[in-house]
């Protein structure tokens, strides 16, 4: 059965590789769609609205009934630490759309998870990363948004466009108050895989940002395995049912 045979769920749309692998253990290929199990199906589709806006059509092209978006974000709170859970009431963007997720599949979710999860505020998307204190700091007092990210706005547009419902479950990986380098910030590739040559010549660069590698794979380890926690409590289609 091909996976566009077998989607009639939840198609759930991942920036990272990272991100992709704590769903499944099968090799998933940047901008396919790769079919799970109990009807949904994946699409790791980039970094960026416009990868996020692209997978979550070719999900829908490929009959899905609902949208997620499932991954990682950073906090623009103080009250959500690395590792924690959120899963927005809504989601906004920096033109001053808001778009509003499924509220009965947020509490569907809640359900089947063992820990809280909290599930009210809002969410920001932008166009390019924050990655110091203070961007994050002002965009949090601009739109009073608790965590920020790439690509929900993106999908959420898609959702509202197709009248589907929409969850958005994200698990944080910087706090506010973390500075990512930019040096190492571009030396991933879309799909957030490191580019070793570029990631060679920021070392050569900037010799202090290899003791910045630890407090960063710690914090991807603690998020996704966040994730992965979820997927294996809530199931591939993130508890929703027609």
């Amino acid at each position: 059965m091909s996976a566009t045979q077998a989607i009639h769920t939840t198609g759930i749309v991942v920036a990272l590789a990272s991100e992709a692998g704590t769903l499944t253990s099968h090799a998933t290929k940047p901008g396919h769609v790769t079919a799970l199990t109990d009807g949904a199906a994946l699409c790791l589709g980039g970094m960026g609205p416009i990868a996020a806006r692209h997978a979550a059509e070719m999900l829908i092209d490929a009959g899905a009934t609902a949208l997620a978006v499932f991954g990682v974000a950073g906090a623009l709170s103080t009250h959500l630490r690395n590792g924690a859970l959120f899963c927005p009431e809504c989601v906004l963007d920096e033109e001053g759309h808001t778009y509003y997720t499924d509220l009965e599949w947020r509490i569907r979710l809640q359900q089947r998870l063992a820990t809280s999860l909290p599930a009210d505020g809002a969410l920001l998307s932008v166009t390019s990363p924050l990655l110091t204190a203070v961007a994050k700091a002002r965009a949090h007092q601009r739109y009073e948004a608790l965590a920020v990210d790439m690509e929900s706005a993106a999908v959420a547009a898609v959702a509202e466009k197709h009248g589907l419902p929409l969850l958005v479950l994200r698990a944080i990986v910087d706090e506010c108050d973390d500075l990512i380098p930019e040096a190492l910030n571009g030396s991933v590739d879309a799909w957030g895989r490191p580019r070793p040559l570029k990631l060679m010549a920021a070392f050569c660069r900037h010799p202090s940002l290899l003791g910045e590698l630890p407090r960063l794979y710690s914090r991807m380890q603690r998020a996704t395995q966040a994730l992965r926690a979820v997927a294996a409590a809530a199931g591939p289609s993130l508890g929703w049912h027609r």
